[in-house]
């Protein structure tokens, strides 16, 4: 059995929420204290084996590019400053891995595009990593070594599951669980994208992270529009779900998602809490400020 040594990273929303800030910078680059939300997701997937990252981006997205290749004078400046951490911390980034630009192009568009766009770039026999690029896991074990450990143990896709209420159903693609794997992980019968509360068959929601093997790659391709005229990767992994064994992963930490600027604002004030430099005085500030 194949371990997966790629990751793809859906990056080429324009983050219409996020402007103007947005119009210059890509929202995969909004930072969290110190580092943008994307290498966040790359960490997490070279922490799982994966060796080659590919990025599919817009128009508007060099930036993204430029901040994983090296800059041999920032580096050099850094360096005859007496900054030979921060030179370093530099280096480190580009070398975290291959990365491989793709242009999100075509249509049909929806959240299974850029899977097709990357596709030519995986193998028939290797089992693949697919992220967005706006979401992350707060969490002792990276939410990439999690899927990983589900797809180790059942040799089939795997893909990440939280617990929601039912009311927010048509946010998520929603999913039916039967047999239990283990205390973590159980076979999907069914995964509905954003049903809504009245038809959703749990409370159990698909976010971001899958771990996907190349069968799925069939399905997406003759993959037919949803009722936005999209391709969604829940419909495809729904049909795989019918000809194969799928299982979902509840994931141990805390889900973040940056799509908005409220969730953003959460998640940048949960992970500076949690620095052991500043987040007792960050905490003792917003004691403060509330009871003003």
């Amino acid at each position: 059995m194949k371990k997966p040594t790629k990751a793809i990273i859906a990056a080429a929303g324009l983050g219409t929420r996020f402007l103007p800030q947005t119009k210059a910078m890509p929202k995969e680059m909004l930072p969290i204290i110190d580092r943008p939300v994307i290498q966040l997701i790359v960490e997490e997937a070279v922490a799982a084996g994966v060796t080659e990252i590919i990025i599919v981006t817009g128009s508007t997205k060099r930036a993204i590019e430029d901040h994983f290749d090296r800059s041999d004078e920032l580096e050099r400046e850094l360096r005859e400053k007496g900054k030979r951490d921060k030179a370093d911390e530099i280096e480190k980034i580009a070398n975290l891995a291959n990365f491989v630009y793709v242009r999100q192009k075509g249509s049909p568009k929806g959240n299974a595009r850029p899977v097709l766009n990357a596709q030519h770039l995986i193998n028939d026999d290797e089992p693949f990593f697919v992220f967005f690029a706006d979401d992350f896991f707060r969490s002792k074990v990276p939410r990439a070594e999690q899927l990983l450990e589900a797809y180790e143990a059942t040799g089939k896709s795997v893909i990440t599951l939280i617990e929601v209420d039912k009311k927010d159903a048509d946010k998520y693609g929603m999913a039916a669980i039967d047999t239990k794997f283990d205390d973590k992980t159980f076979q999907l019968t069914q995964l509905v994208e954003k049903p809504g509360e009245a038809n959703t068959p749990s409370n159990f929601a698909s976010v971001g992270g899958y771990l996907l093997t190349p069968d799925i790659l069939p399905i997406i391709a003759q993959e037919k529009p949803d009722k936005n005229g999209e391709i969604t990767l829940a419909d495809s992994i729904n049909e795989l779900a019918q000809q194969d064994k799928v299982y979902g992963r509840f994931v141990e930490g805390i889900w973040h998602d940056t799509g908005d600027q409220l969730k953003y604002i959460k998640a940048v004030v949960d992970l500076a809490l949690e620095s052991p430099e500043y987040g007792d005085k960050l905490a003792a500030y917003l004691q403060e400020r509330l009871q003003q």
